[in-house]
């Protein structure tokens, strides 16, 4: 898969045009399958999740707090996959769906606004510090994707993401939220009310590198950009133990 996204020296293969599209329909994208099979490839697990109806989420709950953006399946922990028959399988009889990825198993995600992660990356890259996959919101987010610091094989070692905050809690958060065990986020292509999309910056064939090696990097861009009046600096970046 290496070949076909775009590479970290800018250079474009055959999905660059395709990473950074943002049709309306996910259905419609030209390679909405190929890259969710990428992404179950790189070992991220999938789940499928709900997608917007106009302004508002296919689950059709009043006043949903994160349209869009949450799985179908209360189940989705224990039901998300790398099975690439299941993905092809949900993705062909879900054609609207957006789909999640499980965090804590193989892979956490640091999520840091768009501003912050843009200045990060530049300075990542300029710096010749291994990156992994990046995507970027349509509503001001970057997901820096990376490899988990938990230890799945020993329950009593799992990190519990509790730097995540809730929906209803998102605008109190607005600094780096690192999600690992017991979190999600979504991966491109998706989309969001308000014709908004999320699309990857760089795809997942990049491999997953340590948190620690970004977390600097991210966390002086978020207190660089933090609103007048934050207190996110004083937040940890850590995730907490249970």
């Amino acid at each position: 898969m290496g070949a076909g996204f775009e590479g970290r020296s800018g250079g474009r293969g055959r999905f660059s045009g395709w990473l950074r599209r943002r049709p309306k329909d996910t259905s419609e994208h030209p390679a909405r399958e190929e890259l969710l099979l990428a992404v179950a490839a790189a070992g991220m697990p999938l789940a499928p999740a709900a997608h917007p109806q106009g302004y508002r989420c296919s689950c059709e709950r009043i006043g949903c707090p994160t349209p869009a953006r949450h799985p179908v399946s209360f189940a989705w922990g224990t039901q998300a996959t790398t099975d690439r028959a299941q993905i092809e399988r949900w993705a062909r009889h879900q054609p609207a769906a957006n789909f999640v990825t499980a965090t804590g198993m193989i892979h956490d995600v640091l999520d840091v606004p768009a501003a912050a992660g843009r200045e990060a990356l530049a300075r990542l890259l300029a710096e010749d510090v291994a990156v992994g996959p990046v995507a970027e919101s349509d509503d001001d987010r970057m997901l820096f994707f990376t490899a988990t610091r938990g230890t799945p094989q020993d329950e009593d070692e799992w990190w519990p993401c509790e730097l995540d905050c809730h929906p209803e809690t998102m605008d109190e958060h607005p600094g780096l939220r690192w999600h690992c065990r017991g979190s999600y986020v979504l991966v491109p292509p998706a989309r969001l009310p308000g014709d908004l999309g999320v699309y990857w910056t760089r795809g997942p064939e990049h491999p997953l590198p340590d948190p620690l090696t970004l977390l600097e990097p991210l966390t002086d861009a978020c207190a660089r950009h933090a609103p007048a009046g934050s207190d996110q600096e004083a937040a940890p970046a850590w995730p907490m133990r249970g």
